[in-house]
């Protein structure tokens, strides 16, 4: 059987349908896995069992977090938030992690890990961090790479795509400012902004500030070795 892989969403508006990127369930499904939507606003109890039935997942991009996530006031430029999502993608966040569990955080995602485990984020890069490059692509198509990031040696990131540096896509105005203990900044764009996050010491808890569903979409070979690697860590951790 193939892994199943558990992807978060949210609402397209307060009471709206579930909204996400068909991308994300695409990337799953080229790399082998099979793409199962958590939606937010479930109880507790129902999204445990949720990751029973679920082999690794992935925390989808999204709106901004609540700044109350991680003990902050709203910044004028913060954009508009969605709070049952924040409390069911932190509750899975935490439990998937206590679980060591394969988790892959993209945008939002990344943040949301980081947050669960105690860090933090700038709620708006422009306003907070002097000199900072554009992190907002519009009007670029989302599949194309628009500036640089440079990887660590030796980290997850640089053993999945073989480069110490990549052009990445770029969707996002805020960004992890601390890094939770027991976590390690493994990327970064010229101008310092972090762009990738791993959890040391296990075999696949990585988020990632840009988007490698859209890039894979776009044909990018990192991006879709990206999914892969993911979608194997979630097929050995069925198996054991």
């Amino acid at each position: 059987m193939r892994p199943r892989i558990g992807i978060t969403c949210g609402f397209a508006g307060e009471r709206d349908p579930l909204a996400l990127d068909r991308d994300y369930a695409d990337a799953v499904d080229r790399a082998g896995g099979v793409p199962l939507v958590v939606p937010p606003g479930v109880p507790g109890e129902a999204l445990a069992e949720t990751l029973q039935a679920v082999d690794g997942l992935l925390f989808s991009g999204g709106p901004d977090v609540d700044p109350a996530r991680f003990g902050e006031e709203p910044f004028p430029g913060m954009g508009r938030i969605d709070p049952a999502r924040d409390e069911a993608e932190l509750f899975l966040a935490r439990l998937g992690l206590e679980r060591g569990m394969p988790l892959l955080g993209i945008c939002r995602g990344a943040q949301v890990l980081n947050i669960a485990s105690g860090g933090d984020l700038y709620q708006d890069l422009p306003s907070q961090v002097e000199g900072v490059l554009k992190h907002v692509q519009q009007p670029t198509p989302m599949s194309y790479p628009t500036h640089r990031i440079r990887i660590e040696p030796g980290s997850l990131l640089a053993r999945i795509t073989g480069k110490a540096s990549l052009r990445v896509n770029s969707w996002h105005h805020q960004a992890i400012r601390r890094v939770a203990f027991g976590f390690a900044a493994t990327a970064r764009a010229e101008d310092g902004v972090i762009e990738a996050i791993e959890k040391t010491g296990e075999p696949f808890v990585l988020g990632v500030q840009f988007h490698p569903e859209s890039m894979g979409r776009g044909g990018s070979p990192e991006a879709i070795l990206l999914f892969e690697a993911f979608v194997q860590a979630c097929a050995r951790w069925a198996r054991d």
